[in-house]
């Protein structure tokens, strides 16, 4: 490793004695790897190394790096306005994907509320659902989530992950809190989420679920019909559905939204990642008329009092712009299709490894569970070692590839996973 520090570039030093980095204890961790330059699915590091990127940047980067007509479209837009507040002015880029996003909802009619990151769409949503509430006289406060599931790092976004889950046990003193369900696996648990919600009707605002994937709490998968079973019992109980679709979304899971697959219509969705194809921040808080209508009157208090510095960011509307363009013009979906396929196909040997507990695919999502965490550390080092960028997550080796990724690159990203586990 000190080799790799010596042939680093002169910012480098800057990184390791200033910078603060995600998820990291930055006393023990490793130094992290300088990149130069990213480019169709692959990393370009500082010592002339190029990685595979196996993760699309945390599940952003669906047209995979760089891709030209996004590019275009940001050196347009930064030509003629980079920014400019969205408070009592409006422009073209957030107009056009507000409209283009509101079309995609169910019945082509939702109002769009622009945020930076996907944390903060989370909590827009919850406040959201918290004020349509107050707005009707009724002081609605908590909300019911799900074991294994994650919806950020911010305040009011950890107090709906799961409680026990590792990145937030510090803050268990500190957040609301609020109603823990189980995703339904069985009648019996379907019957036990039916009471949960019915004995706590009367505090609740809404329920909030990860569609179809839960992916930072374990890339876990559920099916379609149990996802409807989620929104029949919400709708019995006159509870709101928030569905986020920061992970999910943009054909992650072989549709375009996760809930199409399960003919639900969700009263608040949130979406981020690759919402501008993994090139600039940005996230929306998608709500039903029904919803909206709550806020829409003459009283100002009833008003939604938020708004973010950055909300609807120029450039970042005319990257996600360009990214749905992308999703019009080529067959995303379809190589999703393809992807699956070859996941499934590839990842198949690692069932037979002692260390692997189970191998499962969603779309363009690869999952092999390990019956243990491993040493997370080594295992990124030996995937790197290959030319390998992967990330493993707690007990997970997974995939979330660019849906444009060579057939060639992808094996060698699978068979990767083999060569490392099988040593593990």
């Amino acid at each position: 490793m000190s080799d790799l520090i010596e042939q680093a570039p002169d910012w480098y030093g800057q990184a390791r004695d200033h910078l603060w980095l995600p998820y990291t204890q930055m006393k023990t961790a490793k130094p992290p790897l300088a990149v130069v330059e990213t480019k169709d699915t692959h990393i370009h590091l500082a010592d002339g190394r190029v990685l595979i990127d196996g993760i699309a940047s945390w599940w952003t980067a669906a047209h995979g790096y760089n891709h030209p007509h996004i590019l275009a479209a940001i050196s347009e837009q930064m030509a003629h306005m980079p920014h400019v507040m969205i408070g009592g002015l409006v422009h073209e880029p957030a107009a056009k994907l507000a409209a283009r996003l509101a079309a995609r909802f169910p019945g082509g009619d939702a109002r769009v509320f622009f945020a930076e990151s996907g944390s903060v769409s989370v909590e827009v949503a919850l406040k959201i659902a918290v004020q349509y509430w107050l707005n009707q006289g009724e002081g609605r406060h908590r909300f019911l989530h799900f074991r294994n599931g994650y919806h950020g790092d911010t305040l009011g976004t950890m107090a709906i992950c799961d409680p026990d889950e590792g990145m937030h046990s510090h803050f268990k003193g500190l957040l609301q809190q609020n109603i823990l369900g189980e995703i339904p696996d069985s009648a019996d648990n379907l019957s036990a989420l039916d009471r949960l919600m019915a004995d706590n009707r009367a505090s609740l605002a809404a329920v909030i679920v990860e569609p179809l994937a839960q992916g930072a709490g374990g890339m876990r998968f559920y099916s379609p019909e149990i996802l409807a079973a989620i929104a029949a019992l919400a709708k019995k109980h006159g509870l709101l559905l928030i569905l986020d679709e920061i992970f999910t979304g943009f054909g992650r899971t072989g549709t375009m939204f996760a809930f199409e697959q399960a003919g639900i219509v969700p009263d608040i969705m949130t979406l981020s990642k690759a919402l501008t194809g993994g090139t600039l921040p940005l996230s929306a808080a998608l709500a039903a008329s029904h919803v909206y209508e709550k806020f829409h009157g003459d009283e100002p208090e009833k008003a939604l009092m938020h708004g973010p510095t950055y909300m609807a960011h120029a450039l970042g509307c005319a990257a996600a712009n360009a990214s749905l363009d992308l999703f019009e013009r080529e067959d995303r979906l379809g190589q999703v299709a393809a992807l699956s396929q070859q996941l499934w196909a590839g990842l198949a040997p690692c069932r037979d490894l002692p260390a692997v507990k189970d191998v499962r695919v969603l779309g363009a999502i690869g999952v092999v569970e390990l019956h243990k965490a491993p040493d997370v550390e080594s295992l990124r080092a030996a995937f790197v070692d290959r030319g390998l960028w992967i990330r493993p997550l707690g007990n997970v080796v997974y995939l979330t590839p660019a849906f444009t990724i060579s057939e060639e690159d992808l094996d060698r990203l699978m068979s990767g996973i083999f060569e490392v586990l099988s040593n593990t």
